[in-house]
């Protein structure tokens, strides 16, 4: 399974949203360099009044630019960092990997998927009606996150767009993915 990057991101300042980079510079166990979201422990703010010392397993946020052209079909204009991701891509069906697969993104990043981006209401703050687009239920009443996927760097090097994915899937049984 293959796919391109089409969009960098990355913000120094806690904000929603993420300015596009002409490249992103990934660190082996801590995220994007320079983005508030690096580091060995969480640092998403919900997760640091939980637990400050908890593993960070949202080091960098992929989200797949196909989304953008859903929410548009129901009025709502995204477009390449709005929703505060880190890499943006086409071509690869983020949602549907297991955990513990490996994305080799370019000459030399790796990326390890943790889990589900879990969207939250800020989502709503930023376009209003937006959340319910992102998350919802299924017909049997589970909920579905379409947000994208979080991920830890297992190796670091520079991302640009047009860059391409190679998604290795880890061997054994596949765990779906859950929120992280």
């Amino acid at each position: 399974m293959s796919g391109t990057v089409t969009a960098v991101s990355s913000n120094g300042e806690y904000s929603f949203t993420k300015p596009n980079r002409d490249s992103i510079m990934l660190l082996a166990g801590l995220g994007v360099e320079g983005d508030v979201h690096a580091g060995v422990t969480v640092k998403h703010r919900s997760r640091v009044a939980q637990d400050p010392i908890q593993p960070n397993l949202r080091q960098v946020h992929l989200i797949h630019e196909e989304l953008f052209a859903e929410v548009s079909a129901e009025g709502f204009e995204v477009v390449p960092g709005d929703l505060g991701e880190n890499i943006t891509t086409r071509g690869i069906d983020l949602l549907g990997l297991p955990v513990g697969t490996l994305l080799r993104i370019g000459d030399h990043a790796v990326l390890e998927v943790t889990g589900l981006r879990n969207p939250c209401l800020q989502i709503d703050n930023f376009q209003d009606g937006l959340l319910k687009q992102v998350v919802g239920r299924d017909e049997d009443g589970n909920v579905v996150r379409r947000a994208g996927v979080m991920s830890i760097v297992k190796q670091g090097g520079a991302v640009y767009p047009g860059d391409t994915i190679e998604a290795e899937l880890p061997s054994g049984p596949h765990r779906p993915l859950e929120r992280v």
